[in-house]
């Protein structure tokens, strides 16, 4: 046989492997076009429809006016309108707005003296609050300054009482913009650490499963083992446990080092945010698990987990929020358990949040891994 023809033998036994390894041959075809379509769409657009409240305690004209130029502007997503003060600030600390725009009730009234409104805003979305601050600093300076243009002309055509002297090229000071971050002034690397923490674990986690089952299974120790008398139960629990020992002392480690290295806080308690990223890791021994009971290696089960690992890393909202992203990416994230673990994680760390104030966060972890045990239980295959 010529050396050519050895060439194309070698070539077709590649393409012969990738298709008796179907997860292998789909993860090298699709793979690159979901990475495309995360680094074109997903990565640091632009910020729009961020949900904020409007209180308003008064009634006229310039509070139409102020209420129309924020519901028009596509930064913001107004999602309710209401004169309770109370009410707004809640809704920005339970975290479903990103902040609230206060009124005054002296809003409409005494139109040649200044007013503040107040700007209550989560500051624990650094980027959110990068956008938000100046396109609200923007809308009430060009209110005052259409406001002025208004007074100037009245003025001029006598049909308003200038008595009092107003000066009209200080209107445009009028109206204050007093802006409440209500966690601080928050830094990109405070924004990063908590994600980047619950990345890690979610990236050791799985990628050691693979080893842990997939690659034992390849070697054979696998198969010694079940020659005892064991049960796959008892295998995954050892599993299970062995892996959550290893990822607790490395979840310390990262911990203290954030927080000497990068100078990060866990405003809500170190024990808390252990017991979070204990949690997530537990997520994803199960998920490692669930794949890796059907992968008969371990580059397979490499194959299989990187479509659903590197999209989690863009579109869970680790390096920028997820209102950056497209609608569609949007919807997919919270299918996506590394996005629970980021929002438990900035929750504690960032606005000294109890295990208690993101219980649904840490219940849906829970969800998660249970339906991981139960299929990976169910689909575990001791003779592969």
């Amino acid at each position: 046989m010529s050396e050519r023809k050895k060439i194309f033998w070698l070539v077709k036994k590649e393409w012969l492997s990738l298709k008796r390894h179907p997860a292998r041959l789909f993860s090298i075809l699709v793979f690159p076009i979901i990475m495309i379509l995360l680094f074109g769409y997903g990565m640091g657009g632009e910020l729009t429809d961020l949900p904020v409240v409007i209180v308003s305690q008064s009634e006229g004209d310039l509070t139409d006016v102020t209420i129309d130029a924020i519901e028009s502007n596509k930064i913001y997503k107004v999602v309710e309108i209401t004169g309770d003060i109370n009410h707004g600030k809640n809704l920005v600390d339970s975290g479903k707005v990103k902040g609230a725009i206060i009124l005054p009730s002296d809003y409409d009234e005494q139109i040649n003296e200044e007013k503040t409104v107040d700007f209550y805003l989560d500051s624990s979305d650094q980027m959110a609050s990068q956008t938000l601050v100046p396109a609200t600093q923007a809308i009430f300076q060009n209110i005052s300054i259409g406001e002025s243009s208004k007074i100037s002309s009245f003025l001029t055509n006598g049909n308003m009482d200038n008595s009092q002297g107003f000066n009209i090229d200080s209107f445009k000071s009028m109206i204050n913009l007093d802006i409440d971050k209500i966690y601080g002034d928050i830094k990109y690397i405070d924004f990063l650490v908590p994600a980047v923490l619950g990345m890690t674990i979610m990236m050791s986690c799985m990628m050691g499963m693979g080893a842990s089952i997939a690659g034992e299974r390849e070697t054979g120790e696998l198969a010694r083992l079940f020659m005892t008398p064991t049960t796959v139960a008892t295998v995954i629990g050892g599993k299970i446990a062995g892996k959550l020992s290893v990822e607790f002392i490395r979840a310390l480690i990262l911990l203290f080092a954030a927080i000497i290295l990068f100078g990060a806080s866990a405003k809500g308690g170190i024990l808390p945010t252990i017991i979070v990223l204990m949690i997530g890791a537990l997520c994803f021994v199960g998920f490692g698990i669930m794949v890796s009971s059907r992968a008969s290696n371990q580059e397979d089960y490499s194959q299989m987990v990187m479509p659903f690992t590197f999209p989690m890393m863009f579109i869970s909202g680790v390096f920028y929020p997820i209102e950056t992203m497209p609608w569609i990416f949007q919807k997919i994230a919270y299918i996506f358990p590394l996005t629970y673990l980021n929002d438990a994680m900035r929750g504690i760390m960032l606005k000294g949040q109890t295990l208690g104030d993101v219980w649904l966060d840490l219940l849906i972890l829970l969800g998660f891994t249970l339906l991981f045990f139960v299929i990976g239980v169910k689909k575990f295959d001791r003779d592969i």
